[in-house]
């Protein structure tokens, strides 16, 4: 699947909220429903304080169906790993600006392997640790809860930097999507999209829902 612009609406659903016994079914579920991404959130217990999976998870998802996987790498050196998750098949690879590397290096890596390069940030790193990256990068990632459990509640300070993310994009006449995962309901998703943000990653709210294609519709028209 081809990444759409920047302006369009992008739901991507969060595979961490799936279930794992079913994670084909699961992913064809999704895609059924509406999905335009799959959202994989990598946990190596040490940049977070969770383990979720690795490359053989991305591969799996990759080989049982056909759409395009947003790896999300919340993991302490995603240059070392970097070379396994693009063999697995990974579209778009985002890595954490608090990362222990070097994330210059690192997304010129991940571009020049042909995968869409994306980079994150949470809530409590300043826009100013991105913003001399922002040329470098497809997607920018703001954490809208503190990495590394699902369930969260939607952080509202984020918005700000939503906003100046898509102010820094519009004045340097880039085209990188602007992404917020964490707390994405309806309701957070109208304030998310109103500040700027056009990727929005879902994980309870539609894996969970008693309908998933209503559930993402809703997401896509908020």
């Amino acid at each position: 699947m081809i990444p759409r612009k920047c302006t369009d609406r992008v739901i991507a659903p969060s595979l961490l909220a799936a279930d794992f016994g079913r994670i084909k079914e699961e992913t064809c579920r999704a895609i059924h429903a509406g999905a335009d991404w799959m959202h994989l959130d990598v946990m190596d217990g040490h940049f977070v304080d969770n383990i979720s999976f690795g490359p053989a998870v991305v591969q799996a998802v990759h080989e049982s169906n056909d759409i395009f996987l947003d790896v999300h790498l919340m993991i302490s050196r995603p240059d070392h790993y970097l070379q396994r998750f693009i063999n697995a098949g990974a579209d778009l690879i985002t890595v954490h600006v608090e990362a222990d590397h070097d994330a210059l290096s690192t997304l010129r890596a991940i571009r020049a392997a042909g995968c869409q390069a994306g980079l994150a940030l949470n809530p409590a790193t300043p826009m100013s640790a991105v913003e001399s990256f922002l040329g470098e990068i497809d997607l920018l990632l703001c954490m809208t809860v503190v990495p590394g459990f699902g369930g969260q509640a939607f952080m509202e300070e984020v918005l700000s930097k939503i906003e100046t993310a898509a102010l820094w994009r519009a004045e340097k006449g880039l085209k990188y999507h602007i992404e917020v995962d964490g707390g994405i309901g309806l309701a957070t998703a109208v304030k998310a999209t109103k500040a700027g943000a056009n990727v929005l990653v879902a994980g309870s709210s539609t894996f969970s829902a008693p309908d998933m294609a209503a559930a993402i519709a809703a997401l896509r028209e908020a």
